[in-house]
């Protein structure tokens, strides 16, 4: 029996529902998924392994035009997903009707390479929508097979993942078979405490945090992890910490438990803020944090 592997990267517009898709293919809670855009800073692998076959699943951030250092940094990731794919993933939204840069549309409809176009979130919508959908974007990307999905519902995503297998070449597996991600522990340890914060903060704070977890000690009954929490301002730092610092024990005790879950280990987790002025332009600060690989 032959054994299939390759690179299947998902891109998209933010918030179309990549992460959603990409956990529901591999089964595991990798990505973090908020309502908020750009939720998604990095370029996330993740592994679906069978018998015969090895999926590298690629969640990318969504497709804006860049403001700063950072976005442009993300840009990046979503630029080389295009690079080394096997089969794209192109999700939009039911209702939508471009890609918010044309440069990357091109380039999709351009693509040498297997294209899926898939309708994400058709539970949201109607028959008569879903058909008007169908129809714009067989033309727009003639290039692409078209599915209709709903992630969040795993319906749809079994039939397109079956897809993805056929598509994919006959090659040996690129990882080995029981590893699930190519991020470390403490990268899942950042991305669970920064999920908190996009859920609680409003306006600009969640975009100018990054978190860095420096002590991750795991002992036989339980992991001790300190983590600092980065702001570019000290008034950002103030409304982090919240009155008598009731804001950041809020954020604290809600990762500690999707930490627990995530681990399956008790888990002591202490906190920090810290000032990094303007972190989010500053090309050595990017690179610290996992930006700015080129």
């Amino acid at each position: 029996m032959s054994h299939k592997a390759g690179f299947v990267n998902i891109i998209g517009n933010p918030n179309v529902g990549k992460s959603t898709l990409m956990n529901a293919f591999v089964g595991e809670r990798l990505s973090i998924i908020t309502s908020k855009a750009q939720t998604t800073r990095h370029r996330i692998l993740g592994i679906v392994n069978g018998e015969d076959f090895q999926v590298v699943l690629s969640d990318t951030p969504g497709i804006i035009k860049p403001a700063y250092e950072l976005q442009a940094s993300m840009m990046d990731f979503v630029k080389s997903a295009f690079e080394d794919a096997d089969v794209l993933l192109y999700l939009v939204e039911l209702g939508e009707k471009e890609l918010k840069d044309e440069a990357f549309f091109t380039k999709i409809r351009s693509a040498k390479i297997p294209v899926l176009l898939l309708i994400n979130k058709i539970d949201k919508g109607n028959e008569e929508l879903l058909e008007a959908s169908l129809d714009l974007w067989t033309e727009k990307v003639p290039n692409a097979e078209v599915f209709a999905i709903s992630a969040l519902e795993n319906f749809g995503v079994q039939e397109v993942f079956t897809r993805i297998i056929d598509l994919l070449p006959v090659s040996p597996a690129f990882y080995p078979k029981d590893q699930l991600t190519d991020k470390p522990e403490r990268f899942f340890v950042n991305e669970i405490i920064r999920e908190k914060i996009l859920l609680h903060y409003k306006k600009e704070i969640p975009y100018a945090v990054e978190i860095d977890c420096e002590e991750f000690f795991e002992e036989e009954e339980i992991i001790r992890m300190r983590a600092v929490i980065m702001v570019e301002r000290d008034s950002q730092k103030g409304i982090i910490i919240g009155h008598k610092g009731s804001a950041l024990k809020r954020v604290g005790v809600e990762a500690r438990k999707d930490l627990e879950a995530f681990f399956g280990k008790q888990v002591h987790l202490e906190l920090y803020v810290k000032v990094n002025k303007n972190w989010r332009s500053n090309d050595k600060q990017l690179r610290r944090f996992g930006y700015n690989q080129k």
